[in-house]
């Protein structure tokens, strides 16, 4: 039967705060951490890092480059430089390993500002809301990549929030307080999750990087399942959980295999009897037909 508490309160009762938070705690950990390495240098004179999540150099010594800002000057018909090149596939590699969608949830400032909309929209209970179409980020993924070879400009750039925030921080916030407001009511009023679940060519484009990625989530402890629907309730992208819980009489595995998947440990937080946990792809021997079967429950 499902929950009518906040999603997790079971949770935080069995097992207490601190584990039924664990890898949101971790996760604000390393999206300010990351800030910090960033800021310290312009706010402080500590130049641990120079330059902004599209292109950075760590200790004078490590470049790395958004594939995706990459990608853009290549079809703008521009000759990267070849640190530009050897830092796009620094990053490539990191998450062509641990999943592209990491960087939405454990490095995006963005995530935070629509994570605190979901929280408020589950506190002030609005339902509903208007529906994008599940491909209407990669028409957008297309769209910026167009217009960069059309206008022979990286035009993505003057809009991108992960950018405007971060030249915002250090220049003073002015137009980026409008974005954040924007991305922010977007998500609490017109649709839950409205940027980073559907309209976002930059989740976008990192959902096709992981999609092969080893690390995933598994649901290894389906048959525990009590069909509570917290972990659907906190899951920034709620199609990706059905299958691998859900499964089992179709022989389906427990991992969650889409490249949609955030590896944002939510799930694995708010579930009281501990059915979700991260493990690799390769973790994912479909239970004998009948073993884990479970109602259908979930939306």
């Amino acid at each position: 039967m499902a929950n009518t508490a906040l999603p997790g309160a079971e949770a935080v009762e069995k097992k207490g705060w601190l584990r039924a938070n664990k890898w949101l705690l971790l996760r604000r950990g390393s999206q300010l951490g990351v800030l910090a390495l960033f800021l310290a240098g312009p706010w402080f004179g500590i130049w641990i890092v120079k330059g902004n999540l599209a292109a950075s150099l760590t200790l004078d010594v490590l470049p790395l480059t958004d594939p995706l800002l990459l990608l853009q000057e290549l079809v703008t018909g521009h000759v990267p430089e070849t640190v530009a090149i050897t830092g796009a596939l620094i990053v490539l590699g990191f998450y062509l390993l641990v999943g592209g969608r990491v960087y939405c949830s454990w490095v995006c400032p963005v995530n935070v500002i629509t994570d605190t909309a979901e929280w408020l929209r589950r506190r002030l209970d609005i339902k509903g809301g208007a529906r994008f179409s599940a491909n209407t980020r990669y028409w957008l993924l297309g769209t910026i990549l167009l217009v960069a070879g059309i206008t022979g400009a990286i035009a993505w750039e003057l809009v991108n929030p992960v950018t405007m925030i971060f030249r915002a921080l250090v220049f003073g916030m002015g137009m980026a307080w409008g974005m954040v407001v924007i991305i922010f009511l977007l998500d609490l009023l017109v649709s839950r999750r409205a940027w980073c679940g559907h309209l976002c060519p930059v989740g976008a484009f990192y959902s096709l990087v992981g999609h092969f990625s080893p690390v995933r989530v598994s649901a290894y402890q389906r048959e525990r399942c009590d069909d509570c629907l917290d972990c659907f309730a906190v899951c920034p992208e709620q199609q990706v959980i059905r299958p691998a819980l859900k499964g089992a009489a179709k022989g389906v595995g427990p991992v969650i295999l889409s490249g949609q998947c955030t590896n944002c440990g939510r799930c694995i937080d708010v579930c009281a009897e501990e059915v979700f946990r991260f493990t690799t792809r390769f973790h994912n021997e479909p239970t004998p037909h009948g073993v884990d079967e479970k109602r259908e429950v979930l939306p």
